[in-house]
């Protein structure tokens, strides 16, 4: 008899709604094609939600400790693929502290500088793609969306330029960087970099004063500042959440600390506030990367320079964490050392993993066409979920 009036609650919900459970992807396009949100509904209100991941798994980590120190860098591009310079610098961070390995000052400008230019490019693509997924209320979102993607392909012609790759890079190594600065490089980076701090403004202008915009992303998704404490969030949500911290300030790495730039923290934590912290860090990004070029000095790219060989780095046996500010929060990458020319053990820390445990928190209570605005707050990529 308990377990019948049991079911009758779940069934009908405890206000005698009848309730049902719905899935929301994977095969849905806000949802990035590969997660599944299980949503219980009263109604078009959510009364909870359940998270599925697992549908892009690639044993990455294991994979990495088949490959050598020289060969992995290139594969870590593929964890956060939106941010593959970000990625590849946490691993070779994580290396680096535990063979104590010197990096040139040159090289150290150099990671910082297309740290940022792909935070920015990460940027872009969030934005618009965020405004399309809400394109048919905000009457505008495939606009912003266009508009997004044309300077995300400038920073990737910079790329290209630099590495010859527009996604995946392999631009870091154990000791420095591979590459150096083309000439004219520089100038077409400038020029870049002012191009989007203009356009920026424009975004602003069409979405700020866009009411269903306002209305779709003001007080909806919350995440209070203990919550986002207490779950892990990191990057945008944390800060978001009036919580400042920031690893390139608070943990820097990388002469981070030669460079003038703010910790954009808004206190709402709804769904705009991270859309603030986010339009302000572009802004501080192209501010670092000006002061980067304005700085940058002589010398060497590597304390390993003609590294061409897999098998040519050894790191000593020992133990360490490494972590970066990525677009969207803490990477950071653990590696267990034995000597030889790989890893014996990895582990990441991946910053969308951790901020996709607050959806079931902050999604019931919501209408399911809020779902879209919260997931795209989040902005997951899941080639570091599903690691």
């Amino acid at each position: 008899m308990a377990d019948l009036e049991a079911r009758k609650v779940i069934e009908l919900g405890y206000g005698g709604n009848e309730r049902l459970v719905m899935n929301m992807g994977p095969q849905h396009p806000s949802a990035h094609g590969v997660f599944r949100m299980i949503l219980t509904l009263e109604g078009e209100t959510i009364v909870a939600m359940d998270s599925v991941i697992g549908y892009l798994h690639r044993c990455h980590e294991k994979l990495g400790e088949t490959l050598t120190y020289a060969q992995y860098p290139s594969i870590a591009s593929k964890t956060d693929y939106v941010a593959a310079m970000t990625s590849e610098l946490a691993y070779v961070l994580a290396a680096e502290k535990i063979g104590k390995i010197e990096v040139p000052k040159r090289a150290q400008y150099l990671r910082v500088l297309v740290g940022e230019l792909q935070r920015i490019a990460s940027h872009c693509l969030w934005l618009g793609t965020w405004c399309l997924d809400m394109g048919g209320a905000l009457g505008g979102g495939a606009t912003v969306f266009l508009y997004c993607f044309r300077e995300r392909e400038m920073v990737l012609d910079l790329f290209e330029a630099l590495t010859g790759a527009r996604l995946l890079y392999g631009f870091h190594q154990v000791g420095g960087t591979r590459y150096d600065l083309p000439e004219g490089w520089a100038k077409h980076c400038r020029e870049t970099v002012d191009h989007i701090d203009r356009r920026i403004d424009e975004y602003e202008s069409m979405l700020e004063a866009n009411t269903p915009f306002l209305v779709r992303s003001q007080g909806v998704g919350v995440i209070s500042r203990e919550l986002a404490q207490e779950v892990g969030v990191a990057g945008p949500l944390l800060r978001g959440s009036d919580v400042d911290f920031d690893a390139r300030r608070d943990d820097p790495y990388s002469s981070y600390p030669d460079f003038d730039f703010k910790i954009p923290v808004e206190a709402a934590g709804d769904c705009y506030a991270r859309y603030r912290v986010r339009m302000q860090e572009f802004r501080e990004s192209i501010k670092i990367v000006r002061q980067v070029l304005d700085g940058l000095p002589a010398g060497p790219i590597s304390s390993r320079p003609g590294l061409k060989s897999v098998g040519q780095v050894r790191i000593p046996k020992g133990e360490a964490y490494a972590r970066v500010e990525g677009p969207r929060g803490e990477v950071g990458c653990y590696l267990i050392a034995d000597g030889g020319p790989k890893p014996y053990r990895m582990k990441w820390r991946g910053a969308s993993f951790s901020n996709l445990s607050i959806l079931p928190h902050i999604v019931p209570g919501h209408k399911v066409a809020d779902v879209v605005a919260i997931m795209g707050s989040v902005d997951p990529v899941f080639g570091e979920v599903d690691r």
